[in-house]
């Protein structure tokens, strides 16, 4: 019985570090997202900074938007998937944790109230789509500044 409970734990253990690894994997893929994206505006910026022809700045704002539209969809997405693996690996966490003396990571949970109350706890996801959204809207401006005409043409 021993020998189980000891197999258990290991398994435990590895399975926690599994769900760390998904978490760090998730943060990089933010940083590269909010790295093209920064470096999307950052271009769009120069580019109208140095004085482009106008054409070229419309193309540009249209180029960009569409394609920060994209990104931002994107990584939206991919967060989306993390919190899914995640939520996966927690549930498998915790019937593991159902076999062990004690179960930390759903007492944890309890304690911050399964993040219904934010007082308690904000769900990082949500935190985290905020970035998308915020960069997708922006995208979305910078569509529709050229297609509804408020950019100047020569």
């Amino acid at each position: 019985m021993d020998e189980d409970r000891t197999e258990l734990l290991e398994i435990y253990k590895l399975h926690a570090e599994l769900a760390d690894r998904v978490s760090q994997r998730r943060e990089g893929a933010n940083r590269l997202y909010v790295s093209l994206l920064t470096g999307l505006f950052v271009f769009l910026a120069a580019m109208v900074r140095d004085g482009a022809e106008a054409v070229s700045v419309w193309v540009g704002l249209l180029v960009a938007g569409i394609l920060g539209l994209a990104l931002s969809a994107s990584w939206y997405i991919v967060i989306r998937s993390y919190r899914q693996l995640n939520t996966g690996k927690f549930k498998v966490l915790g019937d593991l944790e159902d076999k062990l003396a004690f179960p930390f990571f759903r007492r944890e949970w309890k304690v911050l109230e399964s993040g219904e109350d934010r007082s308690k706890y904000w769900r990082l996801t949500v935190v985290e789509t905020f970035l998308p959204l915020l960069f997708g809207v922006i995208s979305l401006a910078l569509v529709l500044v050229p297609l509804v005409g408020c950019f100047p043409r020569e």
